[in-house]
């Protein structure tokens, strides 16, 4: 719960000093931390809070590049500063040399032979890589060292 209470401080801050993208972005994420806790009737905590950050900064990512592709760099630079408020509250993310020894430690754990282990190897690293890694680069790398 510390995520929360430090976004709440944030926005609080961005009203006094009358910053506006800080502070629309901040609602904006505070109301679809509320929106998913009213839909599935939990508290979040902060993992869940990681989660719709990831997810608001993978949608962010995608109209960049659409509004990018569309000739609108006015658009794409709004979604480019929300995107940059956002990513402050991720941890910090690993390289890939750090990703390839957790996938290591994870077959290991979970005695992994082969591509039908895939299920397993990724179950284990999506709680252990919550929020520090992009999962597509961790399915990669699993792949590879199942192969």
């Amino acid at each position: 719960m510390a995520l929360l209470a430090d976004i709440k401080s944030h926005l609080k801050q961005a009203m006094l000093n009358k910053d506006v993208a800080v502070r629309d972005t901040l609602r904006m994420l505070l109301s679809e931390i509320q929106r998913f806790e009213i839909d599935n009737r939990v508290e979040v905590d902060d993992v869940q809070i990681l989660q719709i950050i990831n997810k608001m900064v993978k949608q962010r990512k995608d109209s960049i590049e659409q509004f990018t592709k569309g000739n609108r760099p006015d658009l794409a630079e709004v979604e480019q500063t929300e995107l940059e408020i956002l990513s402050k509250y991720k941890p910090k993310q690993l390289d890939e040399s750090e990703i390839a020894a957790k996938v290591k430690d994870a077959i290991s754990e979970t005695g992994a032979a082969g591509m039908q282990d895939i299920g397993k190897v990724m179950g284990v690293l999506k709680n252990a890589l919550a929020g520090s890694a992009d999962m597509g680069l961790v399915s990669k790398i699993v792949k590879d060292q199942l192969n």
